[in-house]
C-alpha cells in the first residue's frame, strides 16, 4: 500500500460564480480516491494572466494528504474539472469554470509529458503563494524553497483576499 504524502493544489475560477465554484471543487476534492482533502487557504481576487480580456479569479489553494501516484491524482484532478464543467477548446490564458492545478505532491520533482512537478509556475505567481503561505508557510518546496521566502520576493499586486467568504 502506498504511503500518504502531502499535496497541494491550486483552485480558481472567473465564470458563474466564481467563489461557488472554488468552494464546489474543494468539496470535491475529499472525495478524490485515496485523498483526504484537509486544508483549504482563504479565497483570494487575482487579475487574470495574459492577454484575453477577461474578469477577475478568485483563487484559493488546498491542501490535501494522498496516496495517489502523482500522474493518477493528475487525472483525477482533470477530472474533476471536467465534471464540474471545465471547457478546454477557449483561448490559452483564457476565462475558465474551474481550473485544479497540481503545485506539489511530496518531495516529487519532474518534468515529462503534461505533469511538472512542483508546478512550473509556482514562484512568479503570487495569486499561488500568498493563499498557500496561508496554509503551509514552512513547506518546502522541492527544488525551490520555502514557501514563506517564496512569498516575500512577490507584491501582492493585483490580488485581494476575500475577507467575506459564502
Amino acid at each position: 500500500m502506498q504511503r500518504w504524502r502531502p499535496a497541494y493544489v491550486g483552485l480558481g475560477s472567473n465564470l458563474e460564480d466564481p467563489e461557488r465554484q472554488v468552494l464546489g471543487a474543494w468539496a470535491r476534492l475529499g472525495a478524490l480516491p485515496e485523498t483526504c482533502a484537509v486544508v483549504r487557504s482563504p479565497l483570494y481576487r487575482s487579475r487574470p494572466l495574459g492577454p484575453v480580456a477577461q474578469p477577475d479569479f478568485v483563487n484559493a489553494v488546498a491542501g490535501l494528504l494522498t496516496r495517489l501516484e502523482p500522474e493518477a491524482l493528475l487525472q483525477a484532478l482533470l477530472a474533476t474539472e471536467a465534471a464540474l464543467g471545465r471547457r478546454r477548446d477557449g483561448p490559452r490564458w483564457g476565462p475558465r469554470r474551474i481550473d485544479l492545478d497540481l503545485l506539489v505532491l511530496g518531495r516529487e520533482q519532474r518534468s515529462a509529458g503534461t505533469l511538472t512537478l512542483p508546478h512550473a509556475g509556482i514562484v512568479e505567481r503570487n495569486f499561488v503563494l500568498y493563499p498557500l503561505a496561508d496554509i503551509a508557510p514552512d513547506l518546502d518546496v522541492p527544488g525551490l524553497g520555502r514557501v514563506s521566502e517564496l512569498k516575500a520576493r512577490l507584491a501582492p499586486e493585483g490580488l485581494w483576499r476575500i475577507e467575506c467568504e459564502q
